[in-house]
């Protein structure tokens, strides 16, 4: 698609602004419809680029006060100029474009008294060579508000929200439950990532509760542990899949140093607290 004229195009209609619209008005039009059509935002279509590239001459040009005194000026000249063609009948305005192109032509070759088309490229190639800062800055402050925002909204891991189910079979009377403890529970899922969490259930023999701190070390629990060949284990989500969540949990208090008493007191019993809630869940569950 060819590049358009700079005097063809109205910025301020792009901002949805009106001429009279102050730099600070400018700014705020800008960040909002830039932030709407950001190309790191709409992946599939073709035109954001187009768009945040319009937006963004449109911001370089009418925040530099000569530049936009230039480009007033022509676009004053062009809503009278498009007023007066209104007003002429077609021979009056054959006549009169006639008269304008040859007094452009004339100017032109003249070198001087510039019109003020040529003033705004002249303004236009300026700014191309200095570069804006301020745009610079404000498109540098876009990409941060949207790498925030995509930092807000990303999926969280919450291990509580996450329980695995573990089941195998064991007889009423065996007291070896079946050839499971803690341990060897331990023993065969900790190969899959760190354990937030692992309960026997203390009433029901064959069966326990199991957090992982991350996704991938649950997904592949669930998916390929077995156990023993000769009594298998079978998990199970307790929620029946996987769940995410947007909003992270408040971070508890960490440990300043190991010589820390209080610090590692209150920490075992926020462990003892968590577990005996998670024995509580485990023994509704199995009663419901």
């Amino acid at each position: 698609m060819a590049k358009k004229n700079i005097e063809d195009v109205d910025l301020y209609a792009i901002l949805d602004l009106q001429i009279t619209a102050t730099e600070s008005e400018i700014k705020k039009a800008y960040r909002k419809k830039a932030l709407q059509c950001h190309p790191d935002k709409n992946p599939d279509d073709p035109k954001a680029a187009e768009t945040f590239h319009e937006l963004s001459r449109a911001l370089e040009i009418l925040t530099d006060s000569s530049a936009r005194a230039a480009y007033d000026k022509v676009l004053r000249a062009k809503a009278a100029a498009k007023l007066r063609h209104q007003e002429l009948d077609s021979k009056r305005q054959k006549l009169k474009e006639d008269l304008e192109r040859r007094e452009r032509e004339a100017v032109s070759g003249k070198g001087c008294n510039l019109t003020d088309e040529q003033k705004l490229a002249a303004e236009i190639q300026r700014l191309q060579k200095e570069g804006s800062r301020l745009l610079l800055e404000e498109q540098q402050r876009m990409k941060e508000e949207i790498q925030k925002s995509k930092n807000k909204f990303s999926p969280v891991w919450d291990p509580s929200l996450n329980r695995i189910k573990i089941k195998w079979k064991v007889d009423k009377c065996d007291t070896n439950n079946g050839g499971y403890d803690e341990d060897m529970l331990r023993k065969f899922l900790k190969k899959y990532g760190d354990i937030t969490a692992l309960i026997m259930s203390p009433k029901k023999k064959g069966s326990a509760l199991v957090e992982f701190s991350t996704k991938d070390a649950s997904d592949m629990a669930v998916e390929l542990e077995k156990g023993l060949p000769d009594n298998p284990l079978t998990l199970k989500w307790v929620n029946e899949r996987p769940v995410l969540t947007t909003k992270k949990n408040a971070a508890g208090p960490s440990l300043v140093c190991d010589r820390d008493y209080e610090s590692v007191v209150l920490m075992k019993m926020r462990q003892a607290a968590e577990r005996q809630r998670l024995i509580e869940e485990m023994m509704k569950e199995e009663q419901d």
